[in-house]
């Protein structure tokens, strides 16, 4: 049975959130991404396995070591299933302010 993680359960995970967040601004050995952290080598290849899986990250065998690379394509998916959550919240925002800003107002001109 081939089981397909879920990038959100993935992402949902601070460390791997901190991965990846290491990653994107450098591609990096799984030595160097565990330095970064107090926990263990093994829990660190376990989050990177895990994000390897959701296609988050691509690894790339370099004779010994294995580099790690953000995978931005699949970035944007995340990104482009978040942006109409964040549209709908920015427009909740900009009703509240306006309605705030009003209430302002017509407090100042009592």
């Amino acid at each position: 049975m081939n089981l397909r993680r879920d990038v959100f359960q993935a992402i949902a995970d601070p460390t791997r959130r901190s991965i990846l967040m290491l990653v994107a601004a450098q591609s990096m050995t799984a030595g160097a991404i565990a330095s970064n952290f107090d926990t263990a080598r093994p829990t660190v290849s376990k989050h990177l396995q895990i994000l390897t899986e959701c296609e988050l990250l691509r690894s790339e065998q370099n004779g010994r070591e294995i580099i790690y690379h953000l995978n931005p394509n699949k970035m944007k998916e995340i990104a482009d299933f978040i942006e109409p959550f964040r549209q709908m919240w920015d427009d909740r925002f900009n009703k509240l302010e306006n309605v705030m800003k009003a209430y302002q107002k017509k407090i100042s001109n009592e």
